[in-house]
Order: C-alpha cells, then sequence, then structure tokens
C-alpha cells in the first residue's frame, strides 16, 4: 500500500514529512486551493530523495505550463484533478508518472473512466465537490466495488486517524495507495507530523497484513 501526503508547501515541513518515508508528496499548482504552492523554489525540492516521487497537482493548467514545471523542477508524477481528457494525459505518459484524479459519489459511473485505459497509470478517487479536492470529506466507499477496471487507484477524500483503519474492509484488488490531506494538518499547507505517524503505522500494519494473507 503507498502512501501519498498531498498538499505540503513549506520546505521544512517538507522536510519533516519526506522523513516518514512516504512514496508520493503532492504539490498543489492551482491557485483557488488554500494549499497553492506559488513558488516551487521555495519548497526545497532539491533535497528530497530520490525514492520519493514530486509530484504537481494540477487543475485544468495548459500542456506546456505542466511540461515547463516538469523540466523546471524534475516532477517526477503528475495529478490531473480537472476535466482532462484521456489525449491530454497520455501525451505525458511515459515521460512522468500520471494520475487522473475523479471526484466521486453515490451517482459516479465508472464507464467514464474507460477512455482513459492506457492513458494514465492511476486514478485517484476523491470526494467529489466544486472545489476540486481538500474538503476533508469522505464518500462511500462501497462505491469502489462497481469499479472493474485493471487501473490501480489511489483512495482519498477526508481520510484521517478516526477512519484510516476501515481501510482494510476495502478488498478491491486494484486499491494501490492512499491520499493523505487535510485531516492531518495544523492549517491549510503545515501537515501534522505526529499525526502522519501514526498514519504511517496503520497502513504500514494494513501492509503488512495483506502480505500475510
Amino acid at each position: 500500500m503507498k502512501i501519498k501526503v498531498c498538499g505540503l508547501r513549506d520546505a521544512e515541513n517538507i522536510k519533516a514529512v519526506t522523513a516518514l518515508g512516504p512514496d508520493y508528496i503532492g504539490l498543489i499548482r492551482y491557485e483557488q486551493s488554500p494549499r497553492y504552492v506559488n513558488n516551487l523554489d521555495d519548497a526545497g525540492l532539491d533535497a528530497l530523495p530520490e525514492a520519493i516521487l514530486k509530484t504537481g497537482v494540477f487543475v485544468n493548467e495548459s500542456a506546456e505550463n505542466i511540461q515547463r514545471l516538469i523540466a523546471n523542477y524534475s516532477l517526477n508524477a503528475i495529478q490531473l484533478h480537472g476535466n482532462e481528457s484521456a489525449d491530454f494525459a497520455a501525451a505525458f505518459k511515459n515521460k512522468v508518472v500520471v494520475l487522473k484524479a475523479f471526484g466521486v459519489d453515490g451517482n459516479f459511473d465508472f464507464k467514464r473512466l474507460e477512455n482513459y485505459v492506457g492513458s494514465v497509470d492511476f486514478f485517484l478517487f476523491d470526494t467529489k465537490t466544486a472545489a476540486h479536492g481538500g474538503s476533508g470529506e469522505t464518500f462511500n466507499w462501497s462505491i469502489l466495488n462497481d469499479y472493474d477496471l485493471d487501473v490501480p487507484f489511489f483512495l482519498s477524500g477526508g481520510l484521517s486517524l478516526n477512519n484510516l483503519e476501515e481501510i482494510k474492509n476495502i478488498k478491491h484488488p486494484q486499491f494501490f495507495g492512499v491520499d493523505l490531506n487535510s485531516r492531518f494538518e495544523t492549517s491549510p499547507g503545515m501537515k501534522d507530523i505526529e499525526k502522519l505517524k501514526k498514519a504511517f503505522a496503520i497502513v504500514k500494519q494494513y501492509t503488512n497484513n495483506e502480505i500475510r494473507s
């Protein structure tokens, strides 16, 4: 089970988070987000271990600007959190890891994802909101039983210490990772390291149990 910590922007806080050993960190380049990273030069990305994938999070951004940021900051992955098409995503595949996010509610139709197969590496299922994520709200995870494609997915949306242990009830074969964000903060963009330590321990235990089973 992989761990992505999203919504980081402070260099010292990023350093403390990376010491925990996440697999991905997310840097939000969407100006309407309270976790927007205005200047990636101030994020201390050069000091990150190579094993951690630096992920730029974009909402309906131009391909040119995404490519510029990938080149300038050696981003390893991108997360497309808007209305980006499968063709748009495919232009970046095999250059970086591509995650395509979708807001999920009780009426979500997973058939709409079929066009993205082959164009993305992962899906990320978040709670549907007008703000493109970061709401701190969960969706009903039982709807994941309707997902039958072969693309692995990250679970996002309101994960917290109060519900993280419940991921053990998700038996989906494509469940690949969790995305930790707003419920692990002292303020927007500043992660609570003690809460994250507990979260990492829960996910590690889940992973070990899955291996044993």
